[in-house]
C-alpha cells in the first residue's frame, strides 16, 4: 500500500502506486485540502470538484507511469517536472494513451509529508 512520504524524491513513485491501485482515498490524501488540479488544460479544479473528477477517472482503472525529470526544493515548497503516460479507455471504451510533461508544486505539511498544492499534468502546454 502506497503511503505519503517525507522524501520528495519518492513522492511521485508513491503516488503512482496508489493511482495504479485505483485507491481513491489514498490518492486523495496526496493533495492539500485546497489543491488545484488541471487534468484538462485550461480547466482547474479544486475541492469537491477535484475529488469527484478524480474518483470518476479512477473507476476506469487507468495505469500510469511517471518519471520526475527535475526536482527543485526550497524550504516547504517543491517544484517537480514529471514525464508521464496514462493508459486508459475513452468514452467509447477504446484504449487511449494520454501523455505529457507535468508541472507539480508540492507543499511540506506540518506532519512532514509532501502533498500536491498544484497538479498540472499538461504544464508544458
Amino acid at each position: 500500500m502506497s503511503q505519503l512520504t517525507d522524501d520528495v524524491e519518492k513522492h511521485t513513485s508513491q503516488y503512482v502506486e496508489a493511482f495504479n491501485a485505483g485507491d481513491f482515498e489514498t490518492v486523495d490524501s496526496f493533495y492539500t485540502a485546497e489543491a488545484v488540479a488541471v487534468w484538462e488544460p485550461g480547466k482547474p479544479l479544486t475541492g469537491d470538484a477535484r475529488r469527484e473528477y478524480q474518483r470518476e477517472f479512477l473507476k476506469s482503472r487507468p495505469t500510469m507511469t511517471a518519471v520526475p525529470r527535475q526536482t527543485f526544493v526550497t524550504n516547504d515548497t517543491a517544484l517537480l517536472i514529471v514525464d508521464w503516460t496514462i493508459d486508459t479507455v475513452d468514452a467509447d471504451g477504446k484504449p487511449e494513451r494520454l501523455q505529457g510533461t507535468g508541472v507539480d508544486v508540492l507543499r511540506l505539511g506540518a506532519d512532514k509529508v509532501w502533498r500536491y498544492a498544484v497538479d498540472d499534468p499538461y504544464g508544458q502546454a
